[in-house]
């Protein structure tokens, strides 16, 4: 028995695919993953960022490999899954973590530009993903899909409605693929990061921030990319078995917060 759980509380031996992997959340993911002994698949638009995240999880020990690939191309996405399938033989897990930050007002000249680039990133692509990379996991014994979402699907923030509205589609497709692919015992969920030290908000001021945390979060501060890691792995452990549809916001009590 105790051999048994042991072996649930680990991703040893399996192929995780994490997108936009080459900084942030995504960087963090692979590192975390590949410490645990995952063989983890690092994709993301900038190959040169892919290579170090990849490099930086062999040099501490785990087992990486770059996979360049821009997501909002439906045909890149097919041939990412295909070269990860034929480089390890298997994938077991999918992070579908690239994203893209999109502020563009309701009345600006250029919105249906940047609702159509937003969308194809932040939500167009994970459903590309996830039909790819079925007949994949659908062979696995633990398949596992979690897509990042972000607090902006729960709440909102003005100049953030293409962002928004793609984030609480990926809410949504979550619960909808837990529910459609539960058959085959594919566990679907989704994190909500909240204010996470990333590339996304390098350019807010450091005191900005920490007026902001302390009066919107529970703990006071800005979450690391490595805490929304380590959430994450979790999801994706085989012992996580009956967890599906789960929208899980991981922002150190925002949401839970009423002023």
């Amino acid at each position: 028995m105790e051999e048994t759980i042991g072996a649930g509380r680990t991703v040893r031996g399996r192929v995780a695919l994490v997108t936009g992997a080459a900084s942030g959340m995504g960087a963090a993911t692979a590192a975390v993953f590949a410490a645990d002994g995952a063989r983890v698949a690092v994709c993301d638009v900038n190959a040169d960022g892919a290579g170090r995240t990849a490099r930086a999880a062999r040099d501490a020990g785990g087992d990486a490999e770059a996979f360049p690939a821009d997501l909002a191309d439906p045909v890149q996405i097919v041939e990412l899954v295909e070269r990860v399938g034929a480089r390890f033989g298997r994938l077991d897990i999918l992070v579908n973590n690239a994203g893209i930050s999109v502020h563009c007002p309701i009345d600006s000249a250029d919105y249906d530009s940047r609702w159509a680039q937003g969308f194809a990133v932040l939500l167009t692509a994970q459903q590309r993903l996830i039909r790819a990379a079925l007949p994949w996991l659908r062979r696995s014994d633990a398949p596992r899909i979690v897509n990042i979402a972000s607090t902006e699907a729960l709440g909102a923030t003005a100049g953030l409605s293409v962002y928004s509205a793609a984030k609480a589609g990926v809410t949504g497709l979550t619960r909808s693929l837990a529910v459609e692919l539960g058959r085959d015992a594919i566990t679907v969920n989704c994190i909500c990061p909240g204010p996470i030290e990333t590339a996304m908000t390098a350019a807010i001021p450091a005191e900005h921030k920490t007026i902001y945390a302390r009066r919107r979060t529970a703990l006071g501060r800005y979450g690391r990319p490595e805490e929304v890691a380590h959430i994450t792995l979790s999801l994706c452990l085989p012992a996580a078995s009956y967890l599906t549809g789960a929208v899980i916001p991981v922002d150190g009590g925002l949401m839970a917060r009423n002023a």
